[in-house]
């Protein structure tokens, strides 16, 4: 990967920090490091006393029916990781070996036009994916972007609302920033697919998004990628669950590592976990086989683990198998 990414034993962000664009996280990538450490700190109950041998990792979201709750997250632009190989190789490895192992792959929408024409190729070819788009200013910019994704078959469309300060948008002619509640719902009430907010990392904004009419949120902070010092998304994320009260979907992203780390987020509330940066190495290490095979790993650590806590299937996976001490 050319340099950009050390592929070290573990994701943590301390080799790359502060190397954006790239791989690592703004500044001193306390907030990559943080999304991290904040999984690292939730602890499990093992529970062996139980009859417990097949868990069921399948999951149903935005009509799909998946055998994971792993997805590989939107990833924009192949030369953050050197680009090696093309954006088009890329993103297709990520839409359709994610597909193929149960799960789904998400496109992004990068600054360069081009490139999200090669994630609209990967939908209609490779896989079922879902569509999030920058939160550019020009709205009718944003309904045109969607539009292309829902004719190339996506099954959700979203706004990715933690680019709001990305520079290089605005530096190739595509201004981004915050948006309103009244803005979403603008633009929830404007496509017939589900509607996605990611971005989410208070109680607060969650409620806006739910009220503005999504369908899911995505609590993220970006990979770390965009505000220095944020707090971790597996800290922040149970507030956010209880405050939408099961108005919305809620997915989450951020420092995921194995299939452990997916039914930590589980049980802290997620619907659904997204994967980033360890997709992308399998991207460009073994292409369509090598995020297959990563996302069946991280499905099957998943199955143990549920085992292990005495899971049957992922409605059972709450709450009370987490150490409290």
């Amino acid at each position: 990967m050319k340099g950009y990414c050390r592929v070290c034993p573990v994701c943590d962000g301390r080799a790359c920090a502060g190397e954006v664009p790239g791989m690592g996280g703004t500044g001193t990538g306390e907030a990559f490091m943080e999304n991290v450490r904040a999984l690292a700190r939730v602890k499990l109950n093992m529970r062996v006393v139980h009859d417990v041998l097949q868990p069921d990792t399948s999951t149903e979201l935005f009509g799909q029916k998946l055998r994971t709750p792993i997805m590989a997250a939107p990833i924009g632009s192949s030369a953050n990781a050197g680009g090696a190989i093309s954006e088009l190789e890329m993103i297709t490895a990520l839409v359709a070996g994610s597909d193929l192992a149960g799960g789904m792959g998400w496109i992004g929408d990068p600054a360069n036009v081009r490139m999200y024409e090669d994630g609209l190729a990967a939908l209609r070819t490779a896989g079922r994916g879902v569509a999030i788009i920058k939160p550019r200013i020009d709205h009718q910019e944003i309904l045109a972007l969607f539009e292309l994704a829902e004719k190339a078959g996506a099954v959700a469309l979203g706004l990715d609302v933690d680019g709001a300060g990305l520079v290089t948008m605005a530096l190739k002619g595509q201004p981004v920033g915050p948006k309103s509640e009244a803005q979403l719902r603008e633009l929830a009430e404007a496509v017939s697919l589900p509607f996605i907010v990611k971005g989410i990392m208070t109680p607060d904004e969650a409620i806006k998004c739910a009220n503005a009419g999504a369908a899911a949120i995505v609590v993220s902070n970006h990979g770390g990628r965009v505000l220095d010092h944020t707090p971790g998304t597996a800290a922040v994320l149970p507030k956010i669950v209880a405050a939408v009260q099961g108005k919305v979907k809620v997915l989450v992203d951020g420092g995921v590592r194995s299939g452990t780390d997916v039914l930590k987020l589980i049980a802290l509330g997620a619907d659904g976990v997204l994967v980033g940066r360890p997709l992308m190495v399998g991207a460009f290490g073994g292409g369509i086989e090598g995020v297959k095979t990563l996302v069946e790993k991280y499905t099957a650590e998943l199955r143990s683990a549920m085992i292990l806590t005495g899971c049957r299937s992922l409605r059972e996976v709450t709450a009370e198998i987490l150490n409290k001490e």
